[in-house]
């Protein structure tokens, strides 16, 4: 009588894909609601545009490719792709700029590349940075202000009637600190830029409240393993380190307080540039490869012509992620040595 026999590994995790995903998808609620209660309804209304618009366009392109729509959907990664989105667009962008980006990042950034898990590219990063670039006015002048800049927040009807009316009242709007400090540090000194009702001391008008909702978020991931700590702690050291090094003039350069409490700095460094897909996979190539997006991410911001850089600094590593996992594989057991470095098929 034959016997089943089952090979190893017996072990069996209890995370599935969709879990994965509805956990992040929950640590990014700290950072939604403090962006809701300082910004206004925007973002809100944003991120229930590109998620609608991220399930219906992988329904349809499942559909294309006769693949089984419930089963794909029911993962929850492009839900998750349409939640980034909706976080890190400016709240009171055009409802297009927001189904533009979410419906180019689902077809071209991941089902035209075989769907979930062969994407070599962060699909939301690659939809924020098409618009960024096709449409650099839209995404530069709609950023909500604060409560903390001294103004009433955007009310729910005033961010509809921003979005998909087309009337958004300065009332509103502001510059975001990053933005307003590179460009009038050229003609003020640190002080008298810090003055500005934009930045309301420490708290970068409240831009600082949202970055740190993040980070809560990002060590909840951390702490239920959901990531490792390897990309986003590398990532804030490199651009940390970078500030004090080569900008400590806080009259000629952004101050590194800016630089980690302001922007899209925390939701970029745990929620985006960790990635599973498209980041680095071995822990010595995480390191790099974060250390890699926070040099770059400090480099655009400095010289570079926008005043935020995580996706284009992402989207950089994404690019040299397979390198840098083919030169960092760890040593395997029963092997004297790690198999590393690029080999032509079939050589040993």
């Amino acid at each position: 009588m034959a016997l089943l026999t089952l090979s190893s590994p017996h072990a069996h995790g209890s995370n599935s894909t969709s879990k994965v995903m509805l956990t992040v998808i929950l640590a990014t609620l700290p950072g939604l609601a403090v962006t809701t209660g300082l910004f206004g309804f925007g973002t809100l209304v944003n991120l229930l545009l590109a998620s609608v618009t991220a399930l219906v366009t992988e329904a349809l392109i499942l559909k294309i490719r006769k693949r089984p729509i419930g089963f794909f959907l029911r993962d929850y990664s492009a839900l998750l792709t349409g939640v980034l989105l909706g976080l890190a667009l400016p709240p009171l962008a055009p409802w297009w700029i927001t189904v533009v980006a979410t419906a180019f990042a689902i077809i071209f950034a991941k089902q035209l590349y075989g769907g979930m898990g062969n994407n070599p590219f962060n699909p939301a990063m690659v939809g924020y940075a098409l618009v960024l670039v096709s449409f650099p006015v839209q995404m530069t002048t709609n950023w909500a202000a604060s409560s903390q800049m001294g103004v009433d927040p955007a009310g729910l009807g005033d961010a509809l009637n921003a979005i998909f009316g087309g009337h958004v009242s300065d009332a509103f709007t502001g510059a975001t600190p990053l933005d307003a400090y590179k460009h009038q540090i050229a003609a003020k000194t640190a002080e008298e830029v810090l003055k500005d009702s934009t930045f309301n001391g420490f708290l970068n008008g409240g831009w600082a409240w949202v970055n740190l909702a993040y980070l809560a978020g990002g060590i909840f991931l951390i702490w239920k393993r959901i990531i490792s700590w390897h990309i986003p702690v590398s990532m804030l050291t490199a651009l940390a380190l970078c500030s004090l090094l080569l900008g400590w003039d806080s009259d000629m350069y952004t101050p590194l307080s800016l630089h980690l409490l302001s922007g899209a700095t925390m939701i970029g460094a745990f929620f985006i540039a960790t990635d599973p897909v498209s980041a680095a996979t071995t822990p010595r190539g995480r390191l790099i490869y974060g250390a890699g997006t926070g040099i770059f991410l400090y480099l655009i911001r400095t010289w570079g012509a926008y005043p935020d850089a995580v996706a284009f600094s992402v989207l950089l590593m994404n690019f040299a992620a397979p390198f840098i996992d083919a030169y960092t594989q760890p040593r395997t057991y029963g092997h004297a040595k790690a198999a590393r470095g690029l080999k032509k098929p079939g050589a040993k």
